[in-house]
């Protein structure tokens, strides 16, 4: 139990260097050599730091801060005094009222007294707490006011721009950051703010610059929370960077564009081809068999394709119109042949290719597809055989 007025200086002074441990004031990195200071401390006086009724006897209702922050403020007043009253006697004009807070934060130039800096400290304190509490709001007021008595304090930035970013207010928070490390680059803590604010903004490269930047001003590599954060914002740039080659890629791949085999109307009509093949295969069969038309077919006398396909004829027509979606599309747009294999999918018998040949359209289709004039012949007699064969 503290006896002496040292004792109490000593508890109270322990006091303040645990709270300013706790409050963000002092970083976590600071812990072991600030334990060590108040073990030596309580060792030394003859008092126990960890005795909390000994330090409230100490300390009272106000911490050292507080009791130091009143006597800088009662200095300060007292130096004012006299240099007001001095200077009224000789120009009465001289005095001026102090700027509205939101002013004086605006003024990055002004240099604050030794009272105002105690306030200030003391209000940062309020709004460590404040944000320990999770009540955002009364901590962004707090590092405002105290941003008010000590304009461009880097510190006071990063700390309003950590409540704003708890607060989900992702730009003001940015804002906050960015004054931070351009009026205080080696305040690492700022960085790693920037970056968060950043990244929840969607900006992943400007939150992977600004957590590479934090990693360079505190070195040794960094820390292992600025490396984490440089390795999410790195990893959604690389998502993101895949992601646009993807969507790339798709647009110039053929089915994009409509070609073979492609969804965008390129696409052959494989029932209607299957239709038609089904009429050309029956005549087809008639001539081979010289049987009706429909011969080798399947129920129904829809003809077995897999016979079809193993005429070559039939094989190189099949190869060339799935390779020319064009080609394709003429065909089965053909008013005749589409009729033509309607009637024979609804048993209307197998259609006279013969017939169907004598149309110059088809026949300069049939030319084109077997490579040439003299295939295109054997194709029209083959078909009119297949075709007589069938009647």
């Amino acid at each position: 139990m503290a006896t002496t007025t040292k004792q109490r200086l000593a508890l109270a002074i322990c006091d303040f260097l645990s709270t300013s441990l706790k409050d963000g004031t002092l970083s976590a990195d600071d812990g072991d050599s600030i334990d060590v200071a108040i073990n030596c401390i309580g060792e030394s006086f003859k008092v126990d730091p960890g005795d909390a009724a000994s330090v409230a006897a100490a300390t009272g209702t106000q911490n050292l801060l507080q009791i130091y922050g009143v006597y800088e403020k009662l200095k300060s007043t007292t130096a004012a005094s006299s240099s007001t009253s001095s200077s009224s006697t000789s120009n009465p004009s001289a005095a001026a009222p102090p700027p509205p807070p939101a002013a004086a934060e605006s003024q990055q130039d002004k240099v604050p007294t030794d009272a105002e800096r105690a306030q200030a400290e003391d209000l940062k304190a309020k709004g460590n707490r404040a944000m320990a509490a999770k009540d955002y709001p009364s901590a962004i007021d707090l590092y405002t006011r105290a941003l008010a008595l000590h304009p461009g304090h880097a510190v006071y930035l990063s700390n309003r721009a950590a409540a704003h970013s708890a607060a989900r207010d992702h730009a003001s928070a940015r804002a906050d950051a960015e004054r931070a490390v351009a009026l205080d680059p080696r305040y690492t803590k700022a960085w790693s703010r920037l970056g968060l604010a950043r990244f929840a903004l969607g900006d992943a490269r400007g939150s992977m610059d600004a957590y590479r930047q934090g990693i360079e001003h505190e070195g040794s590599g960094g820390s292992e929370a600025m490396k984490k954060g440089y390795e999410t914002a790195r990893k959604r740039v690389e998502d993101l960077e895949a992601e646009a080659a993807d969507t790339a890629a798709a647009a110039s791949s053929p089915a994009s564009r409509g070609g073979p085999g492609g969804a965008g109307g390129g696409m052959p009509d494989l029932g209607g081809l299957a239709s038609l093949l089904g009429g050309l295969g029956g005549g087809a069969g008639g001539n081979r068999e010289g049987g009706g038309g429909g011969g080798g077919g399947g129920a129904g006398g829809m003809p077995d394709l897999g016979s079809i396909m193993s005429n070559p004829m039939f094989a190189n027509m099949a190869q060339s119109l799935m390779s020319n979606p064009d080609m394709m599309q003429n065909l089965m747009s053909n008013p005749r042949l589409r009729e033509m294999a309607d009637r024979f999918s609804s048993g209307g018998g197998v259609p006279d290719l013969g017939t169907l040949m004598s149309d110059p359209n088809i026949a300069d289709m049939a030319r084109n597809m077997m490579g040439g004039g003299g295939a295109g012949g054997g194709a029209g007699r083959g078909a009119g055989g297949g075709g007589a064969g069938g009647q």
